[in-house]
């Protein structure tokens, strides 16, 4: 089993990828969250980081791009290529209204002859792996049915599929009858992703899909950086690697961001989920959210962490 580590907005940063892949070394592939440009492909400096080289300790990173345009798309994976990356990954899933209201992430999929000449364009002369991560569809699961023919009329990599359309954001059930369709009808092979938060979870969805060799983690990987070690060995993961691993992020961030109040809420930013890993602690936590600064917050560190 393959383990790729979802691109999350303003969490899964190149400072955390390279920290994290110091301590937890299951992963086997990263995403970068989704790069920003011009439609002359231009991409921001905060984009630019992203990529850079020489800020990424970690070989195994995929940049992620976010565009309705062909040319755009085409522009910047030829910088990327430059750059060394052999693989791009297109994001057809994001499911913000800011992003699918100018028909960009989960918002391609409600029109496929525009999609359909899309991919034509990017496909025709691009050097690079091309894999696409998609939901099941926009407003309905049927929509699957007429967008899965698009997928096999492609060479991409492979289809990275989260179970859910787009109004579902991140909540209700996962649609595991339409994923099964999908397996079985694929020509690309098939990542799974979605509401993975447990090893026994991990070890459940295997069981029922035991050709899928892929798996893409995102939140509950977040929550727990030992999850595939976990699975992998049987063991729980351990507190004190978590607390090198916290105490080396918290390091890495002092460095770089301005002011004791930055790295406090970036800090607090990264308890909101690793929170759901630990519900045991939550008097603790509450205080941990509470505090005001750096001396109060390390107290509440060393309680929950003791």
């Amino acid at each position: 089993m393959l383990f790729y580590f979802a691109p999350l907005e303003g969490l899964t940063n190149y400072t955390y990828r390279n920290t994290y892949s110091n301590f937890y070394k299951n992963v086997d592939k990263y995403f970068t969250p989704f790069l920003n440009s011009n439609i002359a492909g231009c991409l921001t400096k905060k984009s630019q980081r992203e990529i850079d080289r020489g800020n990424n300790k970690i070989l195994n990173l995929v940049p992620q791009l976010l565009t309705n345009n062909s040319n755009t798309f085409n522009l910047v994976s030829t910088k990327l290529n430059d750059l060394g990356y052999r693989e791009i990954n297109l994001n057809l899933g994001c499911p913000s209204s800011t992003v699918t209201s100018k028909g960009k992430g989960s918002g391609q999929l409600k029109d496929t002859d525009k999609l359909k000449v899309f991919f034509d364009e990017i496909f025709k002369n691009n050097r690079q792996d091309i894999s696409v991560k998609t939901r099941i569809g926009f407003t309905d699961c049927s929509e699957m049915e007429a967008l899965l023919p698009i997928f096999n009329d492609y060479p991409i990599k492979e289809v990275i599929v989260h179970p859910r359309v787009r109004e579902d954001y991140y909540k209700g059930p996962i649609n595991l009858d339409v994923f099964k369709d999908i397996v079985d009808e694929s020509k690309n092979e098939v990542c799974y992703n979605g509401d993975l938060f447990t090893a026994d979870q991990i070890k459940e969805f295997v069981l029922k899909f035991p050709t899928v060799n892929k798996v893409m983690l995102g939140r509950g990987l977040l929550a727990n950086p030992g999850l595939v070690e976990e699975y992998k060995t049987g063991k729980s993961a351990s507190l004190e690697v978590f607390r090198k691993f916290h105490d080396s992020l918290y390091n890495q961030y002092s460095e770089i961001l301005y002011g004791d109040r930055n790295l406090l809420f970036k800090m607090k930013d990264y308890w909101t989920i690793w929170k759901l890993n630990i519900p045991e602690n939550e008097k603790q936590i509450k205080k941990l959210h509470k505090s005001q600064d750096l001396i109060s917050y390390h107290k509440a560190v060393d309680s929950i962490l003791k």
